[in-house]
Parts: C-alpha cells; sequence; structure tokens
C-alpha cells in the first residue's frame, strides 16, 4: 500500500507541471551563463597624440623638439602646463574596446622600407671583390747587420715586372709566428751534440703567441708533432724526443776480403747498397758509398703542414742544418715555388762545415754529378729569409732569438698588382730603400694562388 501512494503522489506532481504558464516556465528552465569579457588591449600612451615610428620616437610627445610636420612644439603643449588639456580617454568603439594604438599597416609598411635598408644591408649582405693583393714583408740592416727602425712608406719602393706599384698598406706591427722547425739529424756526432744542448734555448725566443711544429730528417722527413703552443709543456718534451746521437763518417773498404760489405749476417750482406758491384765497388773498381741527406724532402713535409695555417699568421720554416742534399725526390725548383706560392719564408742556421769560415762559402759552389753541399742559401734568398752560420752551441742559441726577432719584427708592405688575377706566371718583385749603406731582405717573387681570392 506504501508504494502505490508514492507512485499516485509522483504522478499528479508531473500533471502539475504541465499546466504550468509559458512565462513561468520559461524562468525555471533558463540557467544564468555570464559573458566572456571581451578583449582589450594595451592602454595608451598618456600625452601621445600621433603614432610611434620606429628609430624617430613618437609624434607628439611632450618635450619633444618638434611634431609630425617637423615645426617645433610650443612650451603650452607640456604636461606640466596648466592651460595643458588633460589626455582624453579612449573612445569606447561598438564592441566595447578601446582603438588600437598601432600605426596602420600602410604606415608600418613605408617605416619598413625606409629603415630596412640601413639596419639590414650592412649585417646580411656579402660582398666578394676580386683583388690581387700582395703583401711583402721586409727586412733592412744597417752595414753591422743590425736592423734599421724608424723608416716609413715614403721611403720603400716597390717594383713588381720592373713596374712600380702604389703601396695601398703599411704597417711595422709585430706578427704572430707559425714555425715549422725542422732540424738536421745527418750531421757529425760533435756537431749534432752542439745542436742538442741548444735546443732548450728555443722557448726563450718565442711568445705565447707563436705556435711550433718540429720535423727532423736523416734518410727522410718525420713529423714528431703538429703545431703546438710555443709556451706549453709539449713543445720542450717533444724536442727532447727529436735528439739524435748523428752520424760519423768513416772511411769504406774497396780491398780485401770485407771490400763490399763490412757487415754480415747469415752469409748476406745487411745494407744491400754496400754488396759488391755496387755503391761500395769490389777490388776491380773503386766507389765511394753515397750519403743521404733530403733536406727537399724535410722542407716540403713542413711546407705542406704549415700552409694550412691562417694567413694572418707568418709562415716560417727554420732549418737547422749544413745544408747538404742528396737522395730527395723532391727538387729544388719544385719545393721553392711550393714556398713562394703558400707565401711561406725560410730561415736557417747553418752549423757544421758550412759554419767555418771559407769553407762556407766553398760549399756553396756545386760540382756536376756530385753532392750538393750547401743549399739553404738558395732558399733563403728566394723566400726573403736569413742566414746565419754558427759553430758553437752559444751562437746557434743566439741565432735562435736573431732569427725569431727578424721575422716577426718587419716593415710589412702591400700593394693590389697590376697583373691580371687568373695568371698563375711568375712574378719577380724587387724593394728599393731611399737610403745609402742599408741592405733590404725581402722575396724575390711570388707565384699567384686561388687561395688569395677566397
Amino acid at each position: 500500500m506504501k508504494l502505490g501512494s508514492k507512485a499516485i503522489a509522483l504522478a499528479a506532481l508531473l500533471s502539475s507541471s504541465l499546466y504550468l504558464s509559458p512565462v513561468l516556465l520559461a524562468q525555471t528552465q533558463q540557467t544564468t551563463v555570464p559573458d566572456a569579457p571581451a578583449p582589450q588591449g594595451p592602454p595608451p600612451l598618456s600625452g601621445v597624440d600621433g603614432p610611434i615610428t620606429p628609430g624617430q620616437g613618437a609624434e607628439g610627445l611632450p618635450g619633444s623638439a618638434s611634431d609630425s610636420s617637423g615645426n617645433p612644439k610650443s612650451s603650452s603643449t607640456s604636461p606640466t602646463s596648466p592651460s595643458a588639456n588633460p589626455p582624453q580617454q579612449p573612445a569606447q568603439t561598438p564592441s566595447g574596446q578601446p582603438p588600437s594604438s598601432q600605426p596602420p599597416s600602410s604606415q608600418v609598411k613605408d617605416d619598413i622600407q625606409t629603415t630596412a635598408p640601413e639596419l639590414g644591408a650592412a649585417a646580411i649582405t656579402k660582398y666578394v671583390v676580386n683583388v690581387n693583393y700582395v703583401e711583402v714583408p721586409v727586412i733592412v740592416k744597417d752595414a753591422k747587420g743590425s736592423q734599421v727602425a724608424g723608416l716609413t712608406y715614403r721611403d720603400f719602393k716597390v717594383y713588381e715586372n720592373n713596374v712600380r706599384q702604389v703601396l695601398r698598406t703599411f704597417s711595422v706591427d709585430p706578427a704572430p709566428l707559425s714555425i715549422a722547425f725542422v732540424i738536421d739529424q745527418s750531421l757529425t756526432s760533435d756537431v749534432m751534440a752542439k745542436v742538442n744542448d741548444s735546443l732548450g734555448a728555443i722557448q726563450g725566443a718565442l711568445t705565447p703567441y707563436d705556435e711550433v711544429a718540429v720535423f727532423t730528417y736523416n734518410n727522410g722527413a718525420k713529423e714528431w708533432t703538429g703545431f703546438t703552443g710555443a709556451e706549453g709543456n709539449r713543445l720542450p718534451a717533444v724536442l727532447a724526443l727529436a735528439k739524435a746521437s748523428g752520424s760519423d763518417e768513416q772511411v769504406p773498404i774497396n780491398s780485401g776480403p770485407l771490400a763490399g760489405c763490412n757487415i754480415r749476417e747469415n752469409g748476406n750482406c745487411v745494407d744491400p747498397n754496400l754488396q759488391p758491384g755496387r755503391s761500395a765497388g769490389n777490388g776491380s773498381f773503386i766507389s765511394l758509398p753515397k750519403e743521404i741527406h733530403t733536406l727537399n724532402d724535410a722542407i716540403l713535409s713542413a711546407a705542406k703542414e704549415l700552409s694550412t695555417r691562417p694567413k694572418e699568421r707568418r709562415r716560417i720554416i727554420y732549418v737547422v742544418s749544413d745544408g747538404k742534399e742528396y737522395g730527395s725526390k723532391a727538387t729544388l725548383r719544385e719545393v721553392v715555388r711550393y714556398l713562394q706560392t703558400n707565401k711561406i719564408t725560410l730561415y736557417a742556421t747553418g752549423v757544421g762545415a758550412s759554419a767555418v769560415w771559407g769553407e762556407g762559402y766553398v760549399s756553396r759552389l756545386h760540382l756536376p754529378f756530385t753532392m750538393y753541399d750547401n743549399i739553404l742559401f738558395k732558399y733563403t734568398y728566394a723566400t726573403g729569409g736569413d742566414l746565419d752560420s754558427e759553430r758553437n752551441m752559444n751562437g746557434i742559441e743566439k741565432s735562435y732569438e736573431k732569427i725569431a726577432s727578424e721575422a716577426r719584427n718587419q716593415y710589412t708592405l702591400g700593394y693590389l698588382s697590376h697583373e691580371s688575377i687568373y695568371d698563375s706566371k711568375y712574378r719577380p718583385i724587387e724593394v728599393h730603400v731611399d737610403r745609402p749603406g742599408l741592405e733590404v731582405i725581402a722575396k724575390k717573387g711570388y707565384y699567384p694562388s686561388g687561395q688569395d681570392y677566397r
């Protein structure tokens, strides 16, 4: 009975809702949903009547020197003036939003066109101009062999192919050095000992801005380290490893039972070059063994490593040798051309027989079908370097400082060649100084390279 009474009451309630008035029914069913807030723009700056132009400021800004028409503003527009009108409130649009404070799109476009070329052209535009710029480092010495300072660009005259060039740049600033150090290990044992003892003085002639690579040669070139800091701990460790005992000259045996081969192993000659009938000869003829001094190959190996260094650094090859050359695959002319193409200057300290007074000049003479006794002067003359001959350890140590100072402190002359940039022929150079009694040391010419036009 209770369940039936509840069902009757529910049916009566539903039937009564059908007879409600339409207005009352709509009020009971409608839910109140608040409106979303309208987007509001940033409030305009107070006292700004016109648009804000990038790079020019706001037109009509209080306190500015002129208005949008370029006329000077009067002091009556200052907000501090009693007669100044108070800033007006922004008018409301029909949608309830204030008007935008940005200028029209056409105004923005005009501003970008006027300001973008001045701001963006220098930042993103890259100009490439192919010019044949030639740089010539020059050393000037007096009669005592000391460097001459205080010269100006008016004292120099540069000729290329017998045509005087107009100097475009002139500098006396010292340059950082990239030095490829080449040590001759085919020296005799007594000379090699002096060179080994002098290697510790190399770092004293260099600066923290310099870098050094170490090469040695005897029968072939060997690179001990690539370019490393001149004042670092790696360089003295590598120089200690590069020391050698040298080789002593011995009288070959050309007759008797030991002729042709002094050392045998299992009945065979250890060195095939000393077998009878070859370089050592036999009892019927005499042929002395040939010495091996691969100086050209060592300089070429150092030059290849040096050519990768930045162009703003001064590229130097420093050779400590007696200058003998025999057995290299590369010729003197090929190596000199490579040095002149890559702007590499060769300096050298002559030791051994090439440093002996009188014998050093005789060793420059070459007899056909014989070994070259000294070719270092040919390298230094062609590349604008210097050759210093020393016999004792103290002189060798001083030559390191002297040559490093000459290579760093030079007059740098620059000009634009009148030759075509697409011409790869050799171009001779002559540098003159309009002062008597001075020695001018500069490279004798160069070969243009495609790296100069990048």
